[in-house]
């Protein structure tokens, strides 16, 4: 979604390098193999859906392979089950994409069930040694490029986040954003308000409203859809959006937004089946791969914080320089991660607790 072709086939090259050795498709030919994609929502959200099934679309193209998809799927596992085994027997699906968090231990069940049917998992952390991964990006990195354009934007020192659960995912983005708007206003706080839902307009746009009536005139989220900008516009304040370049629908509130390209890594894993050359990991690739990548900033963003977010950005893709390095402090004021060390990828994936500077409870 942001991204141009060069960066799409930068990107692809970095994946099939991290797709070993193992399991997978009979052909050398990608355009024998049939993927099918299940998807948490509808892919006319503008936002995540709508992100994976552009990832989709590239793959089937640059691949030739057959792609198949289905919307708005239950995080359930009864659900979630009979549409991947309707894929698997009656379209002979070779490879399942489980597009959502809560599809993560019906899919490992079925990979033992199904061992010559490959299944990748967007966002979570289970898989085998054989037919199971994961893969997800380090959406944290782009989050703290928007936080630095959101406190540049902000008048009152004031900012919503609409969040949807209060899992590592969303805390952790919530936290580099927060640490972003920081670092160009150190006073600022960011209030938070959980949904309960990836995608309900209704919900999102109360819950921004809401942000909006209390003080808050920027406005972020990780949710799906674009309720939250288009309340942001009617009041006159400044929006963050999340997953795609959304910035059609509320432009006179958009700021930036972190964005997903899934495609080379959808094309690379499909290449990996149909050459038998695939094998199970936990892929995490960030801003260098072309994974996730921030969209361009709105013009009233003052030509100095742009300026930084760009060397930050080239300190982050050149691997100089990652988000969660300290001094880190927790919202009561405690050191969390020592000056000069960074977080590993375990602490970061599971992390469960609010940086100083947020008003809100990270275990709502």
């Amino acid at each position: 979604m942001r991204f141009k072709n060069s960066t799409r086939l930068i990107a692809a090259a970095a994946v099939l390098a991290l797709l070993g050795a193992a399991c997978g498709g009979d052909d050398d030919d990608p355009g024998d193999v049939t993927a099918a994609f299940v998807l948490v929502g509808p892919v006319g959200d503008a936002g995540w859906n709508w992100a994976h099934d552009q990832g989709r679309q590239y793959a089937e193209d640059e691949t030739g392979a057959t792609t198949l998809f289905v919307e708005s799927v239950p995080e359930n596992a009864e659900d979630f089950k009979a549409v991947a085994i309707d894929y698997i027997e009656n379209e002979d699906a070779d490879v399942i994409f489980g597009t959502s968090f809560g599809y993560m231990d019906p899919m490992l069940e079925l990979a033992e069930e199904y061992p010559d049917v490959v299944f990748e998992h967007a966002s979570g952390y289970k898989m085998n040694d054989s037919n199971f991964g994961n893969y997800f990006g380090r959406m944290y990195q782009p989050r703290y490029l928007s936080g630095m354009a959101a406190g540049a934007m902000t008048e009152t020192g004031r900012l919503g986040y609409v969040a949807a659960f209060p899992i590592p995912e969303v805390i952790r983005g919530i936290n580099a954003f927060t640490l972003g708007v920081r670092e160009v206003n150190p006073t600022a706080e960011v209030h938070v308000v959980w949904t309960s839902t990836w995608f309900d307009p209704a919900v999102e746009g109360d819950s921004a409203k809401a942000l909006l009536e209390s003080g808050a005139d920027v406005i972020a989220m990780h949710q799906d859809s674009t309720a939250a900008g288009v309340e942001a516009q009617n009041a006159g304040a400044r929006w963050v959006a999340y997953n795609s370049d959304m910035r059609e629908f509320a432009p006179d509130a958009f700021i930036t937004a972190p964005v997903w390209n899934w495609g080379p890594r959808y094309a690379a894993t499909i290449e990996a089946v149909a050459d038998d050359s695939y094998t199970p990991g936990s892929y995490w690739g960030g801003m260098a791969d072309g994974i996730v990548d921030l969209a361009p900033l709105a013009d009233d963003v003052p030509s100095g914080i742009a300026d930084r977010i760009n060397e930050v950005s080239e300190q982050i893709r050149e691997g100089e320089w990652d988000v969660f390095t300290g001094e880190i402090r927790g919202q009561d004021g405690a050191v969390r991660v020592a000056e000069g060390a960074t977080m590993t990828d375990g602490d970061m994936l599971g992390m469960d607790w609010f940086v100083e500077g947020v008003v809100g409870d990270p275990g709502a």
